[in-house]
């Protein structure tokens, strides 16, 4: 084994993998576990879920998500078709069609993560009482959360189809 080049490139792959992991499947586990579950809860115990559970999880999911975009991008860059990927396979850049899906899907990570940052996770303080907030606020930025948390969870599916497809079918490096 050589650690060359390619293998830095891989080692940033895998990184770029488990942040992946690490980002999607707390996405998942929000959308498709805690929240549907949410109801079948006692009220006596709630408070563990909004006060231990949720920030600790939501931590590991905006860490995830940046992980995952900045993995993604230092990889694209080493593999030199960022520019090309970002702009989706347009000529402009010199670009390359086989870079359309890998592109589709870094942006589709992009929106993403900026939703993580910049709306979920503003609203999510609110909700759970992590900063001061009326309660007419705190329920109208929990459903602001969820709406952008369902909404990233739909994005999800496209966004890992066309990275997989990138990877796959057109067998970008």
């Amino acid at each position: 084994m050589h650690f060359d080049l390619e293998y830095y490139k891989f080692i940033i792959r895998v990184f770029h993998v488990l942040c992946g992991v690490m980002w999607i499947g707390l996405l998942w586990y929000f959308n498709f576990v805690q929240i549907p579950n949410m109801k079948n809860i006692p009220d006596d115990q709630k408070p563990a879920i909004g006060k231990v559970i949720a920030p600790a999880a939501l931590f590991w999911f905006r860490w995830g998500a940046a992980g995952t975009v900045l993995f993604g991008l230092w990889l694209a860059s080493l593999n030199g078709y960022i520019a090309s990927a970002l702009s989706l396979g347009l000529d402009v850049f010199g670009g390359n069609v086989k870079h359309l899906p890998i592109g589709i899907g870094m942006w589709f990570g992009l929106i993403m993560a900026f939703n993580v940052w910049f709306v979920i996770w503003p609203h999510q303080k609110r909700a759970l009482g992590l900063v001061a907030a009326e309660p007419a606020q705190k329920a109208k930025s929990a459903r602001i959360a969820m709406l952008f948390s369902r909404t990233n969870t739909l994005l999800s599916i496209p966004m890992l189809y066309f990275m997989v497809s990138a990877q796959n079918l057109y067998h970008v490096s």
